[in-house]
C-alpha cells in the first residue's frame, strides 16, 4: 500500500478534452508531471499546441486540436487518438461552455451550443473511444472515464445560466448511466463536480458575484491547481479502484452548505 503505487499514473495513456486552459490544463499538467502520456484537445489550436509544447518539457504531451461540439470533429479526433495510441487508460471529458441570459431573451443558439459540447460530446466521444478504453481495462484494473460536471448540476445557481445548469445536471446523471453499463466492460465511470475555479469561463462572471461566492464558501477561498490535481490523480489511479458512478464535489463546501 505504498502511496507511489496507489496513486501512480506512470505509463498510462490519458486523453483530456478542453485540456488547454482552466481545469483541463490543471488535470493535464498533473498527469504529465506524474508520468502519464497525455493527449490534450481544444478548439484553439495555437493555445492547445502551446501548452503541449510547454508540458512536453517535463513529460509527454501531444496536442490534437478539435471542436468537439461537432460530430464530424468528434470522429476525427477519436480516429487521431486511435492512430496515436493502441489503448486509452484514462479519458477526462472536460470540454465545456456556458451561456448566461435572462429567460425572456435566452437564445436557442445558447442552448444548443452548451448542450452539444457539455453533454452530447461526452457521450459520443466516449462511444468512439470504447474500443481503446476496453483494450486498457481489466477486471482488476478498470480503464477510467472521468466526466467534469459542476456544482451547478447539484444546486440552484444565482446566475441565469439555464443551459449550463441543465447540462451539468445531465452530465452527472449520464455518468451514473455510463457507470452502470460500462463497468462490465472493465471501464469505471465517475465524475468531478467543481465549484469555483478561476478560468476563462469564470472570468466572465461579475466581480461582485465572485467575491460573494468566495465569502459564502466555508473554506473562504476558490479552488486551485493542487485541489484539482489531487482529485484527478486519485480518480485516475489504483487508489480509486472501487469507485464507480461516484461524483466527487470539489468546492470548499459551498454546494452542501449554502
Amino acid at each position: 500500500m505504498k502511496i507511489e503505487d496507489l496513486f501512480s499514473v506512470r505509463g498510462k495513456v490519458a486523453v483530456v478534452t478542453g485540456g488547454s486552459r482552466g481545469i483541463g490544463e490543471m488535470i493535464a499538467r498533473a498527469l504529465v508531471e506524474n508520468g502519464a502520456r497525455v493527449i490534450i484537445t481544444a478548439r484553439n489550436a495555437a493555445v492547445c499546441d502551446g501548452l503541449a509544447a510547454e508540458l512536453s518539457k517535463s513529460g509527454e504531451c501531444v496536442s490534437i486540436p478539435a471542436d468537439l461540439s461537432k460530430m464530424d470533429e468528434i470522429a476525427r479526433f477519436a480516429a487521431a487518438v486511435a492512430a496515436a495510441e493502441p489503448k486509452v487508460d484514462i479519458l477526462f471529458n472536460n470540454a465545456g461552455a456556458s451561456w448566461g441570459a435572462g429567460i425572456d431573451d435566452f437564445p436557442e443558439s445558447g442552448w444548443d451550443k452548451v448542450m452539444d459540447l457539455n453533454v452530447k460530446s461526452i457521450f459520443f466521444l466516449t462511444q468512439k473511444l470504447l474500443p481503446h478504453l476496453e483494450a486498457a481495462g481489466t477486471a482488476e484494473h478498470h480503464a477510467r472515464v472521468i466526466n467534469i460536471g459542476s456544482i451547478d448540476g447539484q444546486h440552484v445557481s444565482d446566475l441565469e445560466t439555464y443551459s449550463y445548469a441543465a447540462s451539468k445536471a445531465g452530465v452527472l446523471h449520464l455518468t451514473r448511466m455510463m457507470a452502470k453499463f460500462l463497468a462490465k466492460r472493465h471501464i469505471a465511470v465517475n465524475a468531478i463536480a467543481p465549484g469555483f475555479f478561476p478560468s476563462k469561463m469564470t472570468a466572465a462572471i461579475d466581480t461582485e458575484f465572485q467575491e460573494a461566492f468566495r465569502a459564502a464558501t466555508p473554506m473562504q477561498r476558490w479552488g486551485n491547481t493542487d485541489d484539482m490535481a489531487g482529485v484527478a490523480l486519485f480518480l485516475s489511479s489504483r487508489a480509486s479502484a472501487y469507485l464507480c458512478g461516484a461524483v466527487i464535489t470539489v468546492d470548499g463546501g459551498y454546494a452542501t452548505t449554502v
